[in-house]
């Protein structure tokens, strides 16, 4: 079952669930961000990694090649270039129950300009900042404001507890501090 903000602010304090948590929206001149009715919209930070083809490098997420991006630090906004992509991380650090999962999805004001943040899961007693994934859909520069809302999370609890968690798999991406890049 969707979780309610009342939920969210419980876990946000009893767990850590969220830090730094914002319990109420942010909205006035901004992208807005913090807790909202069944979710909690999160902030990208100020470093970026924006695709790039100078180096006509191949993107493989099995020998990813650091020179197919440049890595960008923007206090205010950034641009990603037409048909292009960027990697974020979130201002939030996350800490997720055992019996809880997170699902991250984009913000529809951003998906109202063509500019998507992919779908992503955090799973049970996965801890660490959110790398995120963002798309430039549409064939002109997209803005991307820094320390605002980008995407939201929705929460689920599970009636019971799993089995194996992500931190029991010894997860790849467990306690992540900056922009993760891609780990086989």
């Amino acid at each position: 079952m969707i979780k309610s903000d009342r939920w969210i602010k419980k876990m946000a304090k009893k767990y850590r669930m969220i830090e730094p948590f914002c319990e109420k929206q942010v909205r006035r001149g901004k992208i807005s961000y913090g807790l909202s009715s069944y979710g909690y919209d999160i902030r990208v930070d100020e470093e970026f990694k924006i695709f790039t083809n100078v180096n006509s490098s191949i993107v493989d997420p099995k020998n990813f090649d650091k020179r197919s991006f440049v890595e960008v630090k923007a206090k205010n906004y950034i641009l990603i270039p037409p048909n292009s992509f960027a990697l974020a991380k979130t201002v939030e650090y996350f800490r997720i129950p055992r019996n809880v999962i997170g699902i991250c999805v984009g913000k529809s004001t951003y998906a109202r300009c063509g500019i998507i943040v992919n779908v992503t899961p955090l799973e049970p007693c996965w801890e660490g900042y959110l790398t995120l994934e963002i798309s430039n859909t549409t064939p002109l520069p997209a803005k991307i404001y820094s320390n605002e809302g980008i995407a939201q999370i929705l929460f689920f609890e599970s009636d019971e507890i799993c089995e194996v968690s992500y931190k029991d798999r010894k997860g790849k991406y467990m306690k992540q501090k900056g922009i993760v890049l891609p780990k086989v």
